[in-house]
């Protein structure tokens, strides 16, 4: 395998369990530090470096690239920002939001209605909807989704892919930011049986893994209550200045075709525009969840 693929991760973060509530302050308090992070000239910007093909290395030492990676240089750049990107695990990256250790969080999340309580959402700049993979020999034995229960699913834990998975009975499978060659090679052996995620993910992950025994699942394509109105930006609840200034440039930037060219680098395809495919199946994820 070369160090393109060997570096390739499966994007498992679409969605978290959201915890804890945001801390309020003094109105005079929340004022000044608005204003204090919309006019910094360097912007903390957190993802995970793994994510492939919206945040990753193309090898051990190469720079940063994809994706949101891009949109996010992009956006800066109207902005006359600089930007200085932390590396993080799903929850590490809210958490750094929350927190204030980060001005933003680019990493395909979905703007759901959960995260819209918790945190200021930018204007959407990507459209998508979820697949299934599974092996060539036998589908894992699915046909239905009734079938998905007693099947061994493979995640991160706390994700909104193995939250459902849960809801319909899989066994869960969680790893913890492992390659793409780990994750399929499971499923192909039958250590697990499927991988719930982004289809534009999962279907460059299958392209960038050669002879690995696998599909994406026909009929089964779906979206959930946690995909929101599409993929954007997150930032603190109270930063409104610096998410007016940032919509401000995704808008611009979706209007001259940037993004849409960013998009079509990265996926092959312009995932600026809703997907007209056949949706299976629409899924409320209870927030009810044991991680097993």
């Amino acid at each position: 395998m070369n160090k393109t693929k060997k570096w390739l991760v499966l994007g498992l973060g679409l969605s978290v369990i959201l915890s804890g509530a945001l801390v309020g302050c003094g109105t005079s308090s929340k004022t000044s530090t608005n204003t204090k992070v919309a006019n910094k000239k360097t912007l903390i910007v957190a993802t995970s470096g793994t994510l492939y093909p919206t945040s990753f290395h193309t090898s051990k030492n190469s720079k940063l690239t994809g994706f949101d990676v891009e949109v996010v240089r992009a956006v800066a750049k109207g902005l006359h920002k600089k930007v200085q990107f932390k590396e993080l695990s799903v929850d590490g990256q809210l958490t750094a939001v929350n927190s204030g250790k980060a001005d933003l969080a680019a990493n395909d999340f979905g703007l759901s209605p959960a995260r819209k309580k918790q945190y200021a959402l930018s204007t959407v700049y990507k459209h998508s909807f979820n697949s299934l993979v599974v092996r060539d020999k036998d589908d894992s034995g699915i046909h239905s989704w009734a079938d998905i229960k007693g099947k061994k699913a493979a995640g991160e834990a706390g994700t909104g892919y193995q939250r459902l998975a849960q809801q319909l009975g899989a066994k869960l499978v969680n790893y913890d930011n492992v390659s793409n060659d780990v994750y399929l090679k499971d499923v192909k052996n039958g250590k697990t049986d499927l991988i719930m995620n982004d289809y534009y993910l999962q279907k460059l992950a299958l392209k960038a893994v050669p002879n690995n025994g696998l599909h994406i699942a026909k009929n089964m394509y779906f979206t959930t209550s946690d995909d929101g109105q599409g993929v954007g930006i997150l930032m603190k609840k109270s930063n409104t200045k610096l998410k007016k200034e940032i919509d401000r440039e995704i808008q611009k930037l979706l209007k001259d075709g940037t993004i849409k060219k960013i998009s079509e680098k990265y996926y092959g395809a312009d995932v600026t525009q809703k997907p007209t495919v056949h949706i299976s199946k629409n899924f409320t994820i209870k927030s009810k969840y044991t991680g097993q």
